[in-house]
């Protein structure tokens, strides 16, 4: 399989984070997949952005489900871009996407949109929630889902099959060979996060994850020649 290279919330590194800047110039760039994080507006949009309030990423203040989608369409989430829905970043891009649910909330309606609109082929849905992925596996029994972990050990292999998973996204801050070899004999792929230097690209070639997510456009290029 090839090895992925994924921008992380577009090309964070060098543009305004989870907006359709940063997703157009993943695409550019040749990003293999473009990663996006979902929350819940007021009003139920889905709405791109990391975090649950919009202060560290905007000129506003509060949590996200505080704010209707058109008041949150009033913020400049930097460099004068405005924050994106999900369907609108589906239609700026034609690149494979990993939709990260950061809400538990989101689920149904990111799993509403991508049965509506035919996505399953080409969107991963990602989680640090079990109960997130559980709900879409119930909602869309073929969805391509993904679990997402900071803080873990071998169980984690376990977690993903207890939800159905197919494929883990962890932090190479604690990712081991053993790990990696156990869960690709269990059928699972391994991405690793954040990897942003040539060492961290190195460590997880290295290790032999398929795939690495990354804020910048140079790992992509370097990519093709780490073995």
């Amino acid at each position: 399989m090839t090895f992925l290279t994924i921008g992380h919330r577009g090309v964070m590194g060098v543009e305004p984070e989870n907006t359709l800047r940063s997703f157009v110039r993943a695409e550019h760039e040749g990003m293999d997949v473009i990663e996006l994080d979902l929350h819940l507006s007021k009003d139920g949009a889905l709405v791109v952005m990391h975090d649950a309030d919009v202060d560290r990423t905007t000129d506003g203040k509060g949590p996200i489900s505080d704010f209707t989608l058109a008041e949150l369409r009033e913020l400049d989430a930097g460099e004068g871009e405005r924050i994106p829905v999900f369907e609108e970043v589906v239609d700026a891009v034609k690149a494979p996407l990993q939709a990260e649910i950061k809400d538990t909330a989101a689920a149904r309606a990111l799993a509403e949109v991508l049965a509506g609109r035919d996505l399953l082929d080409r969107v991963d849905v990602l989680s640090f929630h079990d109960e997130a992925l559980a709900e879409i596996r119930t909602l869309l029994p073929t969805a391509r889902t993904a679990l997402v972990a900071s803080r873990y050990g071998l169980d984690v292999i376990d977690r993903a099959h207890a939800v159905d998973a197919g494929m883990l996204v962890l932090n190479i801050r604690r990712v081991t060979l053993e790990l990696v070899e156990r869960a690709h004999a269990a059928g699972l792929r391994v991405i690793g996060w954040t990897v942003n230097t040539p060492d961290h690209l190195k460590l997880v070639r290295g290790l032999r994850l398929d795939g690495a997510t990354t804020d910048f456009p140079e790992i992509r290029r370097a990519a093709r020649f780490t073995a």
